[in-house]
């Protein structure tokens, strides 16, 4: 299934997408793809429904992020080999975690506002891992039924945030706008093998990223087993799992960075696109 949410900001419905492409109305079924719905059994009855039972939303409408009421939002820093040596960094020995805050969470289609101040706002498209049920100390062998399913994410930087003065990511990876996350939560039956995902990212109609999840040095299983082991996973939580080589920090001979007007266009095989255009933040 391809489950979304629909709707002005902060009034998101549920809802699904049908294999015409409609968006079919679960409002009456769940009360947000969020929680409790991304529970194993949740899941189990919406595959039972005929996704043509339900109304179809006619018109053009706003989707949201795919992923409601998300408790976390944890990021996987250097996760390709290759996109550590554009970033003159040491491959690591164990996963990279740091946090973005929920509040940077925003639709695949929202729009990027450069935050006021920043120079070096950056792309970055990553596959996100979205939690289906409660982790605690999970195995690899185990980690995969916790997962509920993949989306894109573009995990937007502002690079002297990040690495200049005190050097904190969180700060250059929390501005509003900065997570966009969509536009669709792709079930785990739709993918069936998560390390073998082609990425790519456009900016201007110029592709910078074109990667591969093959290149991961750590896994989704990895991941979700290794994160499990330092902090609760929940249904709604996310893991965006890092970023293939092509960021405009590693650009040669000069670094590129996100100028208002640009138009930035990612997206990973079978789990959809993100179309973005670039402005700056209101006064």
């Amino acid at each position: 299934m391809k489950l979304l949410r629909y709707g002005p900001s902060g009034q998101e419905k549920p809802g699904l997408l049908d294999s015409r492409g409609d968006i079919r109305d679960l409002s009456n079924v769940v009360h947000d793809v969020a929680g409790e719905t991304l529970l194993p059994d949740s899941i189990a009855r919406l595959r039972t429904i005929d996704p043509m039972s339900l109304p179809r939303v006619d018109g053009p409408s706003r989707i949201g992020p795919c992923v409601g009421a998300v408790g976390k939002f944890i990021c996987i820093g250097l996760n390709y080999s290759d996109h550590a040596a554009e970033s003159g960094m040491t491959v690591p020995v164990e996963p990279i975690l740091f946090m973005k805050a929920t509040s940077a969470i925003c639709g695949a289609d929202d729009g990027i506002r450069i935050p006021r101040g920043s120079q070096k706002t950056d792309w970055e498209v990553e596959l996100g891992v979205v939690i289906g049920q409660t982790a605690r100390y999970v195995s690899e062998a185990e980690a995969a039924s916790h997962v509920v399913g993949y989306c894109v994410i573009n995990d937007l930087s502002e690079r002297a945030f990040q690495l200049e003065g005190t050097g904190q990511w969180v700060k250059g990876k929390s501005a509003d706008t900065f997570g966009p996350i969509g536009p669709w939560l792709v079930t785990t039956d739709e993918v069936p093998d998560p390390q073998n995902l082609d990425l790519w990212l456009e900016v201007d109609g110029r592709r910078y990223q074109h990667g591969t999840t093959r290149h991961m040095i750590f896994g989704v299983s990895q991941l979700v087993s290794f994160i499990s082991r330092f902090m609760s996973l929940h249904p709604g939580d996310i893991i965006s799992t890092g970023t293939p080589p092509g960021i405009g920090m590693g650009q040669k001979p000069d670094p590129i960075y996100l100028r208002p007007g640009n138009h930035v266009r990612l997206g990973i095989s079978g789990l959809g696109e993100q179309n973005q255009l670039v402005s700056n933040s209101s006064p």
